[in-house]
């Protein structure tokens, strides 16, 4: 028992010191496993296993760490000994032993792998902690009120919300009080009611009472700040206002009225590439909080740009895009900050296509996007026109610019189809804009809208870069170039593959080597046949500086491999592994077009229209609109950007046209095919409820009925009211009662069952086919009490007729309250102004009637009006003032016609403009009396209504009026007054008892070749009608001398004579009959009339003949042109190269003719007109058909004609005065191209005729006409004029001959007849020589001179310029006049030259 308790000890105290060994080294603490991504940690939460031993019981109560299976028995054994089982020793055999120790080492690897895991993933957490704080900081704002909360002022018993906005990060906390006390919803949760939700907080109060009346504040709290905000509740009983009232005297002074819209604007239309400009105003100046009005398009706002110009100037907001495109197409709104929080206008922009580039070409494409940028490639999309043009579209020009060049440069050569197209070869580090124009065949559209600017850049360089930050200012980075070490030679790229497929190009990318070197890099690409082993250059001469490359030159049907090479000045690295085999993708096809299109009714200038998308609608990028009125085909387009959703308000189009739409939709492919069209819609406003009366009004009284009267709704909601309701409730009380279960169909009703007493509101509805539309405002409180009262009540249902620019008609109804007399008349007011308190009466004189027209309106100004009612006890109480009407005629506005009817009944008639089928036309007289049925009767047809008389007569003579029963004011009035009822009648006779109405009575016509056609013309006849002809008493019809032809179609009567006869000669009577129209036409054919007649045909039968062959054209006729020649020509036509023409005068041919055989015309030119020209001139062309002939008798009074038609074209080719001196005096003369003597002359001296007398002397020629004033003197000085009369017309021509141009004639003169004097008397031979003598040989000759002058001249003879000497053959005599020479002995066969001074030679 002792020794195994002394084993027991021992083994205790082994055990003991193994635990204590195995604790020590546990609690060292050792350096744990780093990275070297990371710093060193020391590990205070896992054990560091000892690398030589470690307890087993450690290893066992590890919580996840990888067990071995030996492990299970050790901890029972363990657990065993805990419970004081005793074992004699331990034992572990190698085996186990080793396998334990192997695991041991095998966890401890594990553990340091998990641990430095573990530290790396801490680190991480910590940074991005840190980082999310500092995001956190950035984001943090104060808590802020964007929404303030607003006062209220209700009713007793009302509900009523307070609410705010609140912003603020953190989220603030908000804290509600009431009167600067926390309020807390959980004591009264029966009556407030607290809502949050995206920062919008209310408090809604239930049944206001005056303990909820006071001071509401809001209070938001955060670490960053508080903010306030606070709101007054006033709640109104019976008693006036009551808690907080006192409060709200002094704030609500202080606040303002908040700004609202007031006119915006409305869907807009804009011409691509225009500007466009909206405008919205607001009723009253923004408050502060409201000047930031923002604009959204789609919902997206709008910021300032350079093409974005927003304004706000008092209370007008507006947006300008200077260059509107079609990405600027879409809803715009204006957005609005109120105490109720935001309100909007909204409208849609169309933008429409500018003018085409080319006539028939395509419009312009739009969104281009520009996608996947790199070095020296993007990948750029965009959406097709909706306008294909002339011819559909197909394909597409891409164009680029380099921002420093500004040069476009196309980027494709052939043109691509689809809506995506990759550009490659640009320039790193370069702004580049991309445009697309659409083509057809007529050629290249207009361009789209250019991208912004986009800088060509390697989109990876951010990853390859690291920014450490030391400190506050301090930062350290380091490139993934600088961690490569000394690599220089590029590693091969990797994941090659298509990132882009089409049918025509296929665009390759894949990722650059990793490491890649420090210097630049590039990439030669190759491709292969799939299955093939040789390799070629897929990039050729091109350098690739980006993982993308477009490959275009692949061969469908065909699959190819590619791999690339990474390339820098060091070297080419080996080629990357082959991609997948790549092939062309199949062309896309066009998108499905959409279906079951529908147009819905919605205003009465817009439709919405509703489609449903195709089955497969992936590729649908929206859908573009047509529409085209009903049978016209003229289709036009309504969106240029596509629509997303599948239904569409379309505006713009044209009140009571039918149209038709279909769609189309969009995608990469282009445009589908049309949907098939929707069915035609009139375009109408849509039925809706109507809108509220107005104008509640207290007609009679008694003690306990009130009889209530109110104006109709000003919008009907296109369909008549049905009825009205009328609710009621007493002063004070909360709770409406109806007054009446079925509808009332007047616009008055009597209220039965009141207390006397008591005061009453009420309220009405008005009802259509759709529903019960909104209530009226409630009337004034009215009280329950008998009138009494002598004077007339008020009139009432104010209404307005024939609205014209300058005119209206005013309606009323007469008071239900006629007071102690019967009303008598009314007076009326009006005022300009829609709340103008200044009336001005109308009229001194009471009238009776119930209507008054109203004239002398200013066009375009507002007017309103009330009514008095008048008796003998005074003047009542005026009416409700009517509402606002404003004089302008309303466009398409008619007038009452009065006419007859085919019948020959008497009718009034309207044409509506605008008219439904629903709608009815009421007529009425003196604007109140029902037509008589027995009287008239009415009948509309289409927009047309007519009121037709039965038997007019003055009982129906008066004011008649139509209106529209929807629309009352649509309508007119007419006048019927005893001078139409006159007029009508007579016509009535007319149209029944008609006459057939001639157009043309009987004529007579000759044709050319002699035929006479007798005709006359009706008004166009129908088949039924009949025609008898009377000549001379007796019926007569078609024979073949007399042809007679009844076109009743033209109301043609004809009787057509080939020769006409005397027998013909007589009277012809037409009697024509058509159902019971009637007329008769006679002709007296006789006498002179005949006769002239006759003698035509004859003469232009004859001339028909006579054409037959060559004829004359043009006869014989003479003309003398302004060289003062007489022309004499004739035109000749239908020759033949055997046609002759020849001339004779006086039977003498003539010969100087001119004919000219193209033209036919030929002429005789006389340069001066002599007696000898006078005679008769004959033409004769002839030729095998036969002969004309042309004869011109110029003789006589022709003659003389001639002469004075001469004598006239000489004086107008007269010339000025001139002088001339001689030696006798002055010589006036005037030039002329021709003179004759048929042109009298007459020559003027101061006004005085100049007669012959010694001293003038008056001569002609045949160009000229002059005087002779001889030896002139002062007295000669004068104005001279020549009279020219040619028979019909004086000519005349004058010249002044005073002053300077008088001395110099004179002085001319003056040496001319000295010149003249001193050749007088010079030495000359009178009588010479003659030229030649024959005389007989032997025989002797004398010859004699004459000689004169002073003195005496001295003769010499000359022989052959020799002078002669006395000699024995020569004799010479000298007498004082004469000298004679004789020659003796003429010898034969000399010839000699005699000579005398001053003489002429003689031979022998």
């Amino acid at each position: 028992m002792e020794t195994k308790m002394v084993m027991q000890r021992k083994q205790e105290e082994q055990a003991s010191q193994m635990s204590h060994s195995v604790k020590l080294s546990s609690q060292i603490k050792k350096k744990s496993f780093t990275t070297s991504d990371e710093e060193a940690s020391y590990s205070d939460f896992y054990p560091i296993i000892p690398g030589d031993l470690m307890s087993v019981k450690e290893i066992l109560n590890m919580d996840n760490f990888p067990r071995h299976r030996t492990w299970e028995i050790l901890k029972e054994t363990l657990a065993a000994d805990e419970e004081e089982y005793h074992r004699d020793k331990w034992t572990l055999f190698g085996n186990e032993a080793e396998k334990v120790e192997l695991d041991v080492l095998r966890n401890q690897h594990m553990l340091r792998t998990r641990i430095d895991k573990i530290a790396l993933r801490n680190q991480a957490e910590k940074k991005v902690s840190t980082y999310m704080k500092y995001l956190e900081r950035l984001s943090q704002k104060a808590p802020d009120f964007p929404i303030p909360l607003r006062p209220h002022a209700v009713w007793k018993g009302m509900t009523v919300k307070l609410s705010c906005t609140v912003h603020g990060s953190p989220p603030p906390k908000v804290t509600w009080y009431k009167d600067d006390v926390p309020l807390r919803i959980s004591d009264q949760p029966w009556n407030y009611s607290l809502q949050q939700a995206f920062g919008l907080y209310s408090l809604e109060i239930r049944r206001c009472s005056p303990d909820d009346a006071g001071e509401y504040k809001v209070v938001a709290k955060s670490p960053l700040g508080e903010a306030t905000t606070f709101a007054t509740l006033v709640v109104n009983s019976y008693q006036g206002a009551v808690a907080g009232s006192e409060r709200l005297q002094t704030s609500t002074m202080q606040l303002q009225e908040e700004a609202k819209f007031g006119t915006s604007f409305s869907p807009t239309w804009v011409k691509e590439g225009d500007s466009l400009t909206l405008q919205c105003t607001f009723t009253s100046a923004p408050l502060p909080f409201q000047q930031d009005i923002t604009w959204f398009r789609d919902g997206i706002q709008l910021h300032q740009s350079n093409n974005v110009d927003i304004k706000m100037v008092d209370n007008k907001a507006s947006i300008t895009l200077k260059a509107a495109h079609k990405e600027h197409e879409g809803v715009y709104t204006a957005r609005l900050r109120t105490w109720d929080g935001i309100q909007e206008h909204s409208a849609f922009v169309y933008v429409t296509d500018a003018s085409a580039a080319v006539l028939g070409g395509p419009a312009s494409p739009l969104s281009v996007q520009v996608s996947d940028v790199n070095k020296d490639y993007v990948f750029l999309t965009w959406q097709p026109p909706s306008a294909d043009g002339a011819s559909p579209v197909q394909g597409y020009y891409v164009e680029r610019r380099d921002l420093d060049k500004g040069e476009w440069v196309c980027c494709n050569v052939h043109i691509q189809k689809m809506c995506h197209y990759p550009v490659f070869g640009l320039k790193e580090g370069t702004l580049y804009q991309f445009r697309v124009c659409a083509v057809n065949k007529a050629g290249a559209g207009r361009p789209s809208k250019a991208t912004n600017p986009v800088l060509t850049v390697d989109p990876l360089e951010h990853t390859r870069t690291m920014v450490v930050k030391v400190d506050k200012e301090r930062t350290i980075t380091i490139t993934k170039d600088e961690l490569e070490g000394q690599v220089k030679a590029p590693f091969p790229p990797t994941n090659i593959h298509a990132c882009e497929v089409s049918d025509t190009y296929v665009v390759l990318s894949w990722t650059e080597p990793e490491p890649r070197g420090r210097e630049p890099l590039h990439f030669y690409v190759e491709r292969s046949l799939a299955g093939m082993s040789s390799w070629e250059l897929a990039s050729l001469d091109m350098v690739v500086n980006s993982p993308r490359f477009p490959v275009f030159d692949l061969v469908k049907g065909k699959q190819y491999r590619f791999r690339v090479r990474s390339i820098n000045k060091y070297g080419v690295s080996d080629p990357s592994e082959p991609s997948e085999p790549i092939s062309l993708g199949k062309p896309q096809a066009l998108p499905a077009p959409p279906h079951s299109v529908m147009a819905i009714r919605d205003t009465d200038t817009s439709v919405l229209l509703q489609w449903k998308e195709p089955k497969e609608k992936d590729d649908i990028l929206g859908y573009y609109l047509y529409y085209s009125e009903t049978d016209k085909q003229d289709w036009k387009t309504v969106n240029n950007k596509p629509l997303t959703k599948t239904r569409f308000i379309v505006h713009g189009l044209k009140t009571r046209r039918e149209y038709v739409f279909r769609v189309k939709s969009v995608g990469r492919a282009g445009n589908s095919n049309y949907s098939e069209e929707s069915r035609p819609i009139i375009i109408k406003s849509a039925i809706y409820v109507p809108s509220a009366p107005s104008a509640i009004a207290l007609l009679l009284c008694t003690e306990s009925e009130m009889v209530l009267g109110w104006r109709a709704p000003a919008c009907n909601g296109g369909d008549p009211v049905r009825g009205y309701y009328l609710d009621q409730r007493e002063e004070g009380m909360d709770m409406w009662r109806e007054v009446n279960v079925k509808p009332a169909k007047e616009r008055q009703l009597k209220v039965c069952n009141l207390s006397s007493g008591h005061f009453y509101q009420f309220r009405v509805f008005a009802a259509n086919v759709v529903g019960v539309g909104k209530p009226s405002e409630a009337s004034e409180a009215f009280l329950c009490e008998k009138w009494t009262k002598p004077e007339p009540g008020c009139p009432y249902d104010l209404q307005f007729r024939e609205v014209r620019e300058s005119s209206l008609v005013l309606l009323w109804a007469a008071p239900l309250y006629e007071g102690r007399n019967p009303v008598t008349g009314y007076l009326l007011e009006i005022s300009q102004g829609d709340e103008s308190d200044k009336w001005t009466r109308l009229n001194d004189k009471p009238i009776s009637d119930t209507h008054y027209k109203v004239s002398d309106l200013q066009a375009g100004k507002t007017y309103r009006f009330r009514v008095s009612a008048v008796s003998n006890a005074g003047v009542g109480c005026a009416s409700l003032p009517s509402e606002p009407v404003t004089a302008q005629t309303k466009t398409g506005t008619k007038n009452i016609e009065a006419g007859v009817d085919n019948d020959g009944f008497i009718f009034l008639g309207y044409e509506a403009d605008e008219m439904d089928d629903e709608s009815k036309l009421l007529w009425s007289k003196d604007y109140s009396e029902p037509i008589d049925a027995r009287r008239a009767r009415e009948e509309t047809k289409n927009n047309r209504s007519v009121l037709t008389f039965t038997d007019p007569s003055e009982e129906d003579l008066g004011l008649y009026t139509v209106e529209m029963g929807d629309n009352p004011n649509l309508s007119s009035s007419y006048d019927f007054t005893a001078e139409d009822l006159e007029r009508l009648k007579e016509l009535s006779w007319q149209v029944r008892n008609p006459l057939i109405a001639l157009k043309s009575g009987w004529q007579v016509e000759v044709s050319e070749k002699g035929c006479v056609r007798l005709w006359l013309q009706t008004e166009s006849l129908s088949n039924a009608a009949e025609l008898r002809l009377i000549f001379n008493d007796r019926e007569i019809s078609s024979s073949p001398h007399r042809k007679i032809s009844f076109d009743k179609a033209k109301g043609l009567v004809e009787i057509l004579f080939d020769q006409l006869s005397q027998e013909d000669e007589g009277s012809y009577t037409a009697q024509l009959r058509d159902g019971r129209a009637k007329n008769q036409s006679t002709l007296v054919f006789v006498d002179q009339k005949f006769r002239q007649t006759m003698a035509l045909a004859d003469a232009k039968r004859r001339d028909h003949q006579r054409k037959s062959g060559p004829y004359f054209q043009e006869f014989l006729s003479w003309s003398v042109n302004e060289e003062c020649e007489l022309i004499i020509k004739c035109k000749v036509t239908n020759t033949n190269k055997d046609t002759t023409l020849k001339w004779f005068k006086e039977d003498v041919e003539v010969t100087r003719v001119v004919y000219n055989q193209s033209s036919g015309v030929s002429t005789l030119a006389i340069p001066q007109v002599t007696k000898k020209e006078a005679g008769s001139y004959r033409a004769v062309v002839s030729d095998k058909r036969g002969e004309d002939v042309s004869i011109l008798e110029l003789v006589d009074d022709v003659y003389d004609k001639l002469l004075q038609q001469l004598s006239k074209q000489c004086a107008l080719s007269a010339g000025p005065l001139s002088i001339e001196s001689t030696a006798e005096g002055f010589r006036l003369y005037c030039s002329f191209k021709y003179y004759i003597s048929y042109l009298k002359t007459s020559w003027y001296f101061k006004e005085k005729r100049i007669d012959q007398d010694a001293r003038t002397k008056p001569g002609s020629s045949m160009q000229k006409v002059w005087i002779e004033i001889f030896n002139p003197t002062e007295n000669d000085k004068g104005k001279y004029m020549l009279e020219m009369f040619e028979g019909t017309e004086t000519h005349k021509r004058c010249l002044d001959l005073s002053g300077q141009a008088f001395d110099d004639a004179l002085l001319e003169y003056q040496r001319l007849k000295q010149a003249a004097i001193a050749e007088k008397n010079r030495a000359k031979v009178t009588k010479g020589l003659p030229d030649v003598v024959a005389i007989m040989e032997g025989k002797s000759l004398c010859l004699t001179c004459f000689i004169d002058g002073q003195p005496a001249p001295e003769v010499f003879w000359l022989r052959n310029d020799r002078e002669i000497v006395n000699q024995a053959q020569f004799t010479i005599t000298k007498e004082p006049k004469c000298s004679t020479i004789t020659v003796n002995n003429v010898n034969y066969g000399r010839f000699w030259k005699i000579q005398h001074f001053c003489a002429q030679p003689v031979w022998l």
